[in-house]
């Protein structure tokens, strides 16, 4: 069976600086005429990243069988304006058109916590609603943190905390964390 569906016409009904909004015509594959709203986005970056309590030599590796009690995730608390509430969620930011996604991924975990990394494990991409919009987010793990400092963008307003491996997940669980870029996150990396 064919699913394809072509676009007769297309109408952008709104051009902002983050998102497009378009109106298109489309011919469905029996033949149907239908109407598509789309929302255009650049897409962006997510960042799991591990912290590991200190080793007691700074000369000394962190231990492969240290237990993930001994391990946290950085996450930011911030205001989201759609959802007029501070929501908990993992480091994250938007990517400009044609930007590399990896490069993006280290900056908005600098900029957003203070810290970067230097282990890095691609874990893929999603699509955040593909019924109506075209985003894509990368999502990347990041391991071996050392501190630089915090510096968000102009106008973002963010706490930068740590919470321990065990204690983020049954926080997903009870569900007191629901922004879906973070459960992706955590479900690709293998942690639920």
């Amino acid at each position: 069976m064919d699913f394809t569906e072509k676009t007769l016409n297309s109408q952008t009904v709104y051009d902002g600086k983050i998102i497009k909004v378009l109106k298109d015509d489309v011919e469905i594959s029996d033949g149907t005429k239908a109407f598509r709203e789309v929302v255009k986005h650049s897409g962006g970056v997510v960042v799991l990243a591990i912290k590991t309590q200190s080793p007691s030599s700074a000369l000394q590796a962190p231990s492969p069988t240290i237990g993930e009690k001994d391990r946290s995730v950085l996450f930011v608390k911030q205001f989201r304006y759609p959802m007029k509430e501070v929501l908990l969620e993992l480091p994250a930011g938007k990517l400009e058109y044609g930007e590399d996604p990896f490069k993006a991924a280290q900056r908005e975990l600098e900029e957003e916590t203070g810290y970067c990394a230097d282990n890095w494990t691609d874990l893929g991409f999603v699509y955040t609603s593909p019924g109506y919009s075209d985003e894509k987010l990368y999502l990347y793990k990041a391991e071996n943190l050392h501190f630089t400092q915090c510096h968000p963008d102009e106008g973002e307003i963010l706490e930068p905390i740590e919470i321990k491996i065990d204690d983020a997940i049954d926080m997903i669980n009870k569900g007191e964390i629901n922004d879906a870029k973070t459960l992706c996150a955590f479900f690709r990396s293998k942690f639920i």
